[in-house]
């Protein structure tokens, strides 16, 4: 049985409650018979469930007369993190799958015009279009700003030219979130944002890139790809601004999903501590054992804190949370690194054999140490902001 005591934390209140319950025998009925595959199939399955059941309603705001499509006026970080957390407990595609049609949607939601939020948006909260957040390039992953993929101004449409990769969603989606180089000024300050259809003439999917815990992802080619100016979001020159933003509107959360895969590390290494027998005694009678569990839980705890510490901050009190965030990120992609590859040693050889909780939770989690801001870009986040007049 999984510990749900961290939902009395005052973070939280009765709405969080029940969401968690709801969402908790939800992933009980309905995760369990997903055929993982074909992992494209799996995914689009994945999003047309959490669609019709209405989680994806948490990821987008509710708009003027609920014409965004959203459960609640704007998003709400904790309900997105209990959303992550719940989810990669018990199957990381199904976290993934929610995650990026909040993320791949989120530039939409802050600074789209109010056509492209109602094109866009209630499609997305429905599970029937499948967004994607097109940013990293192969030149320009950490370091933003450098990114070289251009957007031309042509009359009233864009002609964008370049790549992009590490492209999650790509491949499936039915369009992308886009940032491209528009050359107001040198930097950060000359990029755009644009929405770009999958099928729009000039975009193709160059590669579909095979990693250690399968998911859509891929790198995508601009040739000459010409769409509407209307297709921009916000103004010229706003694009990083917007990533940013959103940016930070989702990494508490995927310090949330990090929570999810531990603690389900820890309840594997719990039942295998009380159930294996070592030396004429349970492995759950050795000290070592018992430290270790301890360790454990306490790492997941002290994240757990930092997480909803972020979350809280956004949600009710409506500040910038840029430098908690980027902590919770850290400790809490870190520690899950380190607890689930201590309930992998306490499984011993049958811990590495494919298809095991735990063998799946070890190739989970590494990629999480890098998506949406390394470790050590965190770091570098946290003192900068740490170092502010």
């Amino acid at each position: 049985m999984a510990d749900t005591t961290w939902l009395d934390w005052p973070f939280f209140d009765d709405r969080h409650r029940a969401l968690a319950g709801e969402l908790e025998a939800w992933c009980v009925d309905a995760l369990a018979g997903i055929d993982h595959h074909d992992t494209d199939a799996a995914c689009r399955k994945l999003v047309a469930s959490l669609g019709d059941a209405g989680w994806l309603r948490y990821c987008v705001p509710a708009g003027p007369d609920g014409a965004w499509g959203g459960a609640l006026p704007q998003v709400d970080s904790r309900m997105v993190c209990i959303l992550r957390e719940t989810l990669a407990r018990h199957d990381g595609l199904a976290d993934f799958a929610l995650a990026m049609q909040g993320l791949g949607s989120g530039a939409i939601a802050l600074m789209g015009s109010d056509a492209l939020r109602r094109k866009y948006l209630p499609r997305v909260a429905a599970g029937q279009a499948i967004a994607a957040f097109a940013l990293s390039e192969p030149d320009a992953g950490s370091d933003v700003a450098a990114l070289s993929c251009s957007a031309r101004a042509d009359g009233d449409h864009y002609v964008l030219d370049g790549a992009k990769t590490w492209i999650s969603n790509g491949g499936i989606a039915d369009f992308y979130c886009v940032f491209a180089r528009t050359g107001e000024a040198p930097g950060a300050r000359g990029i755009s944002a644009f929405v770009v259809e999958a099928g729009t003439p000039g975009l193709d999917i160059a590669e579909r890139i095979e990693v250690m815990a399968p998911h859509p992802l891929a790198t995508l080619a601009f040739d000459n790809c010409r769409i509407p100016a209307s297709q921009r979001l916000g103004e010229p020159g706003q694009g990083f601004k917007l990533a940013m933003m959103t940016l930070d509107i989702f990494r508490a959360s995927v310090a949330a999903a990090a929570l999810g895969f531990a603690r389900r590390a820890l309840d594997e290494a719990v039942s295998r501590a009380r159930g294996r027998r070592m030396f004429g005694q349970a492995l759950a009678d050795l000290q070592l054992t018992q430290a270790a569990l301890g360790d454990m839980a306490t790492a997941i705890d002290a994240a757990a804190l930092l997480t909803y510490r972020a979350a809280w901050l956004r949600d009710v009190q409506g500040v910038r949370t840029t430098r908690e965030a980027a902590m919770a990120k850290m400790a809490a992609t870190e520690s899950a690194q380190a607890v689930i590859d201590r309930a992998l040693q306490m499984f011993g050889g049958a811990g590495v054999v494919s298809g095991m909780p735990v063998e799946k939770l070890y190739r989970e989690i590494r990629a999480l140490r890098i998506y949406e801001g390394a470790t050590e870009v965190q770091k570098l986040i946290i003192a900068r902001e740490l170092l502010k007049d």
